[in-house]
Formats: structure tokens, C-alpha cells, sequence
């Protein structure tokens, strides 16, 4: 069954939709917004001359007005598209949204097996367009992008009072271009300048292997279609190789389809217990349980960070509360909101904010996150961008640039000495230490060569499992648990 609202990729995307973060169901006219709010997604109108038939006349007049008088030409479908923007524009909510017949279009394009583009998920905080998640290998993630970093500009121009889709459509671009962004990372002062060159993004959402110990892990970086049956795969295969423990890591994974979550938990949580509760605006709620008799033979630890959102926390808090299972890492995003989306018959959409998800002990996470039993925060140079190539960088030079190569050049074992931004004699052997050992000209100075090299082996050094201190406590906590 074809399932909307996937969650919003920065589509930057080549194809964009509409907010960001969005867990949502089939509609249809039996979907979620029928089972959960026993309502019709339109509703009906006020009998009390407050609603839309008392304000037909001043809706008419508006409208009068504009075509009759507006000095430019406008179109009724212009018109109409704006009306119903700014009615869910005016409800303050980040995940719902309107998408005009072009916007929907590129969105069901969006759900195809790659997309091309930076490879990041945003949604839109305080005003701001925030990176949620980097995807995993995405050209977003090997330019130094985190979760929480604010885009302000791209190539130059601000986005400053645009709305989600506008911001992202600059964003967004054609394979092998270029998005020179200017981020604002939180606990920093000095924006930062990242280049990011955009590419060809394919949706691989599961990730599995055997680590020490007989222990698994599968990586979900975000639950889509085909989530849940390669997931199964995955943790079949794991268990015929005679897997002692599982990890489950959804770091830095934003979301997307419910059913396919519930699909994947049914598999894991315990006894037929409960995975998830939504409630709709009166107060109903519905049960959504494991189907799952007994319970796994191994232990089961779930691994997140400030990324982990929406469907991501469903499962982590499914897995905590109803299967006592452990989560080891950062508190997640604070997503606790579902969607569910309507096309109209002109090729339009609509994703409205139907309904609340209440995890099995009826907590609301909403804007404060799974909070994990095992906290590991990860590092300083964690944080830190790889330099730009087209940021050159060399003795003397006082930047916020400098402040993260000295990170990252922490990071991977060459002593800068000093991390306040000042490229000094020390950060410069560092450089020239690095370059050797990566057969590069022994300059001192990072050039466009020496910075994509850095790229490459920053990613490396965040992705390698030794290095990894939350992967680490995660098998750590695996371990003790394997042992009663």
C-alpha cells in the first residue's frame, strides 16, 4: 500500500516537501484520521456564525478586491493555494503544512529509491531551518553538518521569513552543484561557512552487522517503505549467525512511516504488550500492541542522540518501557506529534497534525525526548566541521574555521596544541603531520586536496565503531545484560 507523509527530507531534496519530521499512516478513507479522530479530515462548519460560513462574505470581499483592484496580476489558483497556506501557516504548528500541485508532485517523486540533493532532514524551529539529521555517507554529513545546526543563508542569500518549503527549494539542486551555506551551530557564537556539493542520495535505510561477542547491530536511518521487511531480513540472518545481543541504533534517524515502525516493534517488544498510543483532539485514544508472544532470547539495547526523532522514538520508548530494555546514548529530539495527509483532487496536499502519540506508560515526549538510561555525550570535536575547500587556511589566520580544523585534527590524533582558533606553529606541524601520513604535499597550509582528505577521514574516524564511545557503552551495556 502506497503510504504518505515520509518525513521531510532537506531535499534539498531534488524534490522538497513541506515540513519536516513527519510520522504519518495511509489516509485514504479508512486511515489513521478516520481510526484515530472517527472525523472526516475537512470537518464541518461552525453553526455559530464564527466559523467559515459566517466569514463567507468577508472571504468574498477580499477576494473581490484583489482581482478587481490589485494593481498585478494574480491567479485564482494563486489565490486559493495562498488562502490555504495561511490558514495552516496560522496554526504555529512545524509539521503541519499545504503543498501546491507543484510541490506535490516533486514530494511523490521524493519517495522513489534516490533523490538528489545535500542529504539532510530539516524542520523549521523558532523561525529557523534546523538540520534534524544528516543521512548517513550524505554529502550533508561529510561537510560537518549536525543536528541542531541553523542554516541561515545559502549561497549568499538569507532565509530569513521563508517558510519551510521556500527555504528548502534554495536548497535543493541538481547533482555535482554546489549549496554554500552559512550555519549557525548552537553554543557558538561565530557563523560558520560550509560548502556542501549536492549528489545523487540513494535510500538504503537499513544497515547490519556481526560485531565482538556475538553481538548485532542493525542501523535504521529511517523507516520507510521497504523499512520493516529488510529490517526482518536483517534480524534473521543475525540470529541464524548465532547473535548474543542486538543493538538497534537510530541515531541521527528522523523518522518517517508509522506503520512501518509498529511493524518492526511488533517483532520486539515483549509478551504482546503495548508499543504506542495515539490520542486525537477529544481525548480517544488507541492501542497499538506487540505481536510478539514471549519474549526474545537475547538482550536488547537501543542506541540514540539528539537526532533520533519521531518513529525513532516510538521504538526506543516502546522498547524501554514495555520490553525493559535498555537506551544508551544522548536524549532524543521530542517528537510526539502524528501527521496524516490528504491529497485533493487538483494534485494538491495537505499534512495536518491529527493526533498525539503517548508512549506504553501514556508519557507524552513531546518537545523533551527519550531520556536514555545510560548517558554518553560524545566528544568535543564531535561537533566540529572539516574544513571547506574553498576555505584555504594557513599560519596567522584567526577564524572559526581554524577553531574546527584544530578540532578535527584533535579528533584524529594530530596535537594542534590549541583549540581557541589561532592557527599557530603548533597547528601547523599538526597540518604537516597529516599531510605526510596522507602522502599529500607537506605545506602547512590547508588547500582544497588537504581539506577533502580531512573530510574523508573525519567521517571515517565518527563512523569506525572504535572511536565510537556511544557504540562502545552501548556493547558495554550488552554485555552486562548477556551475563544474568
Amino acid at each position: 500500500m502506497y503510504m504518505r507523509g515520509r518525513t521531510v527530507a532537506l531535499l534539498v531534496v531534488f524534490a522538497i516537501l513541506f515540513s519536516s519530521l513527519t510520522t504519518a499512516a495511509a489516509m485514504g478513507d479508512g486511515g489513521l484520521l478516520s481510526r484515530v479522530t472517527g472525523s472526516s479530515l475537512l470537518g464541518s462548519t461552525s453553526s455559530t456564525g464564527d466559523g467559515l460560513e459566517g466569514n463567507l462574505d468577508k472571504l468574498k470581499e477580499a477576494y473581490g478586491l484583489i482581482k478587481g483592484q490589485y494593481i498585478g496580476e494574480v491567479s485564482d489558483q494563486k489565490l486559493i493555494d495562498g488562502a490555504i497556506r495561511g490558514m495552516v501557516e496560522s496554526l504555529g504548528d512545524p509539521y503541519s503544512a499545504y503543498m501546491d500541485k507543484k510541490t506535490a508532485k516533486q514530494f511523490h517523486t521524493s519517495m522513489e529509491s534516490s533523490f538528489q540533493g545535500i542529504g539532510a532532514e530539516v524542520t523549521m524551529k523558532k523561525g529557523k531551518v534546523t538540520i534534524v539529521s544528516p543521512f548517513k555517507g550524505s554529502p550533508a554529513e561529510k561537510a560537518g553538518l549536525r543536528p541542531e545546526d541553523q542554516i541561515l543563508k545559502v549561497n549568499g542569500k538569507s532565509l530569513e521569513g521563508m517558510d519551510l518549503n521556500e527555504a528548502v527549494s534554495k536548497i535543493k539542486g541538481p547533482k555535482g552543484s554546489k549549496a554554500k551555506l552559512t550555519v549557525l551551530r548552537p553554543g557558538q557564537n561565530d557563523l560558520m561557512k560550509v560548502t556542501v556539493v549536492r549528489d545523487e542520495i540513494p535510500i538504503k535505510t537499513i544497515h547490519s552487522d556481526m560485531m565482538e561477542g556475538n553481538i548485532g547491530r542493525i542501523e535504521i536511518s529511517q523507516f520507510s517503505k521497504d523499512t520493516s521487511a529488510d529490517f526482518s531480513k536483517a534480524l534473521k540472518k543475525l540470529e541464524k549467525d548465532g547473535m548474543q545481543g542486538l543493538v538497534i541504533d537510530v541515531r541521527g534517524n528522523p523518522g518517517g512511516l508509522l506503520p512501518s515502525v509498529l511493524e518492526i516493534a511488533e517483532q520486539l517488544v515483549p509478551n504482546e504488550k503495548l508499543i504506542m498510543m495515539t490520542e486525537d483532539k477529544a481525548g480517544q485514544r488507541m492501542e497499538y500492541r506487540s505481536k510478539l508472544e514471549g519474549k526474545k532470547e537475547y538482550p536488547i539495547v537501543v542506541l540514540t542522540d539528539k537526532g533520533s526523532a519521531s518513529a525513532s522514538e516510538i521504538l526506543a520508548a516502546a522498547l524501554k518501557e514495555s520490553g525493559g530494555y535498555k537506551v544508551v546514548g544522548q536524549n532524543t529530539f521530542g517528537k510526539g506529534t502524528v501527521q496524516t495527509a490528504k491529497d485533493f483532487e487538483d494534485g494538491s496536499n495537505l499534512k495536518l497534525t491529527m493526533a498525539k502519540w503517548l508512549t506504553p506508560e501514556g508519557n507524552w515526549i513531546h518537545k523533551k525526548g527519550v531520556q536514555p538510561d545510560v548517558k554518553v555525550e560524545m566528544p568535543d570535536y564531535y561537533r566540529a566541521t572539516p574544513p571547506q575547500p574553498d576555505q584555504a587556511l594557513e599560519r596567522d589566520m584567526t577564524s572559526p574555521q581554524v577553531k574546527n580544523l584544530q578540532l578535527v585534527l584533535e579528533g584524529l590524533g594530530y596535537r594542534p596544541g590549541r583549540t581557541d582558533g589561532y592557527f599557530d606553529k603548533k597547528t601547523e606541524t599538526a597540518v604537516k603531520a597529516f599531510q605526510k601520513a596522507n602522502k599529500l604535499s607537506v605545506t602547512g597550509k590547508v588547500n582544497e586536496k588537504t581539506a577533502l582528505k580531512m573530510q574523508d577521514e573525519f567521517v571515517s574516524l565518527l563512523r569506525d565503531a572504535k572511536s565510537d564511545l556511544q557504540l562502545r557503552a552501548a556493547i558495554e551495556t550488552l554485555k552486562k545484560e548477556m551475563k544474568k
